[in-house]
């Protein structure tokens, strides 16, 4: 039982996030806030936790993982993370006692997705805002993804590893050594970040919120420590600046490596075309739209509809209006773009970009067969042909995401949920998004949900971040033998 690596490497994620709380915590304790508490036990419980499952499992560190153990890694390390970044919220008494929608919160905060459960925000101490932001900033680029990056001695060294929480049909390297392509992702993450606070700051907004911010608008979280979210500061040039790094964050962050060693010819990338081909259709249709039907202002529509279109197509998930109330055209506009999401290798959710490229083209193939079924052809991606290897996987992909989708969407129904507002929370959760429409609007919680709905959301919110394979892995007979053999003390 001892040889068993799994939990080990639990243990090791555990002690870094017991590390992390102490951003937080030292905000806290410089404020004198009532949640300094709160936060030395969250620290004390997961690092008690995380140093005994390391100490126990210390026996295993040098076995090697099976391709089963690293999906089961990755999985289980995300909703370990859900549980125990959820401690801060209940023990402060955010919900009054309710873990599962601590819960709830802190898998909406790792998973990037931006739904909420709270209904006062400002009301909560700085200190436990800022950590309700550092759990998307953690989870924006990968939570193994740092690892990899940080603690390769540990054993976090795995390109299976790297595959199963990188999202898009392909995870590509971008140098030979899975730890270096690691290191070098955060270092791009962190410099956007660190880019984005200092010109926040110079647009008037303060440190804190400046700081709070670009920890969920790099991930495409969406969390703000302000109820009306980023319309709160009524600030176009801070709304214009996120906008732009918004849509930095939905591309594949291996194309900025690519242009640093100065490759341009990247900018050519059929995907990247075709997500700012999208965005720009998008602002362009949703502000003529509004400007007929909700905004009088051109000006006025232009900079709302070009917010809430790179918002959500990006999975981000930030508001500057209610566009719940919008024409019905823009509403179901930005419910499409939900499905959509950012470019694969990117830190937006949804099914990418390059899946949709992918599966037209696939469709096209399938539809000339009809006509000469005798053809050889292939999938071209630019002048890339695709592997029938990946137009499998992707085909799956949009098969199971669909049939997720609507099997939760009948589930919420069942639990007496209209159908816009059960549909939007489902496409809103497993796309890592944030705010749907109804219910579940942009000036709305996921209060309306019941428990039981809560559960399944934060389940959805993990599948979606994972895409859905990670996750659904764990469900094999070859898992199962796993924990099988692990509780038998057998390798």
């Amino acid at each position: 039982m001892r040889n068993f690596r799994i939990p080990y490497l639990l243990g090791i994620m555990l002690l870094f996030l017991a590390l992390a709380m102490l951003l937080p915590a030292l905000w806290a304790v410089a404020e004198q806030g009532p949640d300094q508490l709160s936060f030395l036990k969250s620290i004390l419980l997961t690092a008690v936790a995380g140093g005994a499952l390391y100490f126990y499992f210390l026996p295993s560190r040098g076995s090697e993982l099976s391709i089963v153990e690293n999906f089961t890694v990755v999985t289980l390390a995300w909703f370990v993370a859900g549980v125990f970044g959820a401690l801060p919220f209940h023990f402060y008494g955010v919900f009054e006692g309710s873990f599962l929608q601590a819960f709830f919160e802190s898998v909406s905060g790792f998973t990037t997705t931006g739904a909420t459960l709270i209904e006062d925000i400002e009301v909560l101490p700085r200190g436990l805002l800022l950590w309700r932001s550092l759990t998307q900033w953690l989870g924006g680029m990968g939570i193994i993804v740092l690892f990899l990056a940080v603690l390769p001695k540990f054993g976090f060294r795995s390109m299976t590893m790297f595959k199963a929480e990188i999202p898009g049909p392909v995870a590509e390297k971008v140098v030979p050594r899975v730890v270096e392509t690691a290191r070098r992702l955060w270092l791009i993450y962190v410099a956007f970040t660190a880019a984005l606070i200092i010109l926040l700051m110079l647009s008037g907004i303060g440190f804190y919120d400046s700081l709070a911010h670009a920890f969920t608008t790099m991930p495409t979280g969406g969390f703000s420590p302000y109820n009306a979210s980023i319309a709160a500061f009524n600030n176009p040039a801070a709304e214009v600046i996120i906008i732009f790094f918004m849509l930095f964050a939905g591309i594949n962050f291996a194309i900025y490596f690519r242009i640093i060693r100065g490759e341009f010819n990247v900018l050519k990338n059929p995907e990247l075309r075709f997500y700012l081909l999208v965005i720009l259709l998008g602002i362009c249709m949703v502000t003529v739209n509004n400007f007929e039907h909700a905004v009088g202002s051109l000006p006025l529509a232009l900079r709302q509809s070009a917010f809430q279109v790179v918002s959500i197509t990006t999975t981000t998930g930030y508001a500057t209006a209610d566009f719940d109330g919008w024409h019905n055209f823009s509403r179901l506009f930005l419910l499409m773009v939900m499905l959509i999401g950012g470019c694969g290798g990117s830190t937006g959710g949804a099914m990418k970009q390059v899946r949709w490229m992918l599966m037209f083209k696939y469709a096209f193939r399938e539809l000339s067969r009809v006509i000469h079924p005798s053809a050889v052809s292939s999938v071209k991606l630019g002048r890339q042909f695709v592997d029938e290897e990946v137009l499998r996987s992707v085909m799956g992909f949009g098969f199971l995401y669909l049939l997720l989708t609507v099997g939760s969407t009948l589930l919420l129904a069942l639990m007496g949920l209209d159908t816009e507002t059960a549909f939007s929370a489902v496409a809103a959760t497993i796309g890592n998004v944030g705010p749907g429409l109804g219910g579940v609007g942009p000036v709305e919680t996921y209060q309306v949900i019941p428990p039981a709905g809560q559960l399944i959301l934060s389940i959805l919110m993990v599948v979606g971040r994972l895409e859905i394979f990670t996750v659904l892995v764990i469900i094999l007979p070859e898992s199962r033998h796993l924990w099988t053999r692990a509780l038998q003390g057998k390798r």
